[in-house]
């Protein structure tokens, strides 16, 4: 537990600090890969996949009972092949297993990663043009931003950092500490499934449903985590967050998203921001409605961006401070 406790902490730092450096081998990136070459195989080609006649041999129960088989095999290889690597690195010694720990577990977190790609659409604000600003934000969002206007760059970015910092930060956070990178790296394995697959299009729609449904409810609990501890950082934040209405919108609009988990810190963060977040907005060439998160307060600016990622760096410091007060404590 020592030893565990101590690689904890180091991660948390060096994803503070280091982040994920650039052609660098990532975890990640393999499962990626990993995922990738399942799609493939289970559902071929995507050319192929739009023809009609191979279209019509399908089922929607044997799509889905693929992309079941592909959460299992997903889940296993990730599991199993970090056990191992651990295991290999402890049993060289604990020193080495603890720094082969820690970096692991910096490879779970994305808070300075996610810092990084949402200031290079505040930087194409201040410094560049609307179309830079806008392929920046498309890199980190999954909706169409071809017609978006300044305020709605600055919102998609804010609403990404606010997302992220349960699924991409806090939620790894807390699997992390709990199970190791073991427990940390398959539920960003589960994570990534959901990323790559969990769409509603003819393609993923049945066969992306395991790894969709896996991803809520792994993140369940610690959505609403990361919602409470970002509230409380609202309330130490300074002046340019309100803790009050944060909560208060929390309460309101926690549940204003088609995903049970996405809205619980982005309605913390709208709150905590005096922002109205969320909104219409086109995927693949298609308007889908969803509702407001949050109150217009004031008018979105280029400083919400990193207002947000203060935000979300103090979240990740206060979940930090209190699950090492849990370890020393048990």
């Amino acid at each position: 537990m020592r030893y565990h406790m101590m690689a904890f902490l180091m991660g948390v730092i060096l994803d503070f600090i280091v982040g994920d450096p650039m052609n660098f081998p990532h975890p990640i990136r393999l499962i990626g890969r990993l995922i990738g070459f399942f799609d493939k195989q289970f559902l071929g080609n995507i050319s192929e996949n739009r023809n009609p006649e191979i279209a019509e041999t399908k089922t929607k129960a044997n799509e889905k009972a693929k992309g079941f088989v592909m959460v299992i095999l997903v889940v296993l290889i990730t599991g199993l092949t970090v056990t191992a690597i651990l295991a290999l690195a402890y049993k060289i010694s604990p020193f080495v297993g603890a720094i082969v720990e820690a970096i692991l577990t910096c490879y779970c977190l994305a808070a300075k990663s996610l810092k990084v790609e949402s200031m290079k659409v505040y930087k194409a604000l201040k410094e560049g043009t609307l179309e830079d600003a806008r392929k920046a934000v498309s890199m980190i969002v999954g909706r169409d931003t071809e017609s978006l206007d300044e305020k709605g760059v600055i919102r998609a970015a804010v609403e990404t950092v606010a997302e992220n910092t349960s699924d991409g930060v806090i939620a790894p956070l807390i699997y992390t500490f709990v199970g190791g990178p073991i427990l940390g790296l398959v539920y960003k394995s589960i994570n990534t499934m959901d990323s790559m697959v969990g769409y509603h299009n003819d393609r993923y729609e049945n066969f992306g449903f395991a790894a969709a449904k896996l991803d809520d409810i792994v993140n369940f609990l610690p959505a609403r985590i990361s919602a409470l501890f970002m509230i409380g950082a609202a309330f130490i934040a300074g002046k340019e967050y309100s803790g009050k209405d944060a909560l208060r919108i929390f309460k309101r609009d926690r549940y204003n998203h088609k995903s049970p988990n996405s809205a619980q810190t982005e309605s913390a963060c709208a709150g905590a921001l005096g922002l109205r977040l969320a909104g219409d907005a086109y995927y693949f060439g298609k308007l889908v409605h969803k509702p407001y998160i949050g109150d217009p307060v004031r008018t979105e600016e280029p400083e919400d961006i990193p207002r947000s990622c203060k935000l979300m760096y103090m979240t990740s410091i206060l979940t930090t401070i209190f699950l090492l007060v849990i370890g020393v404590i048990l």
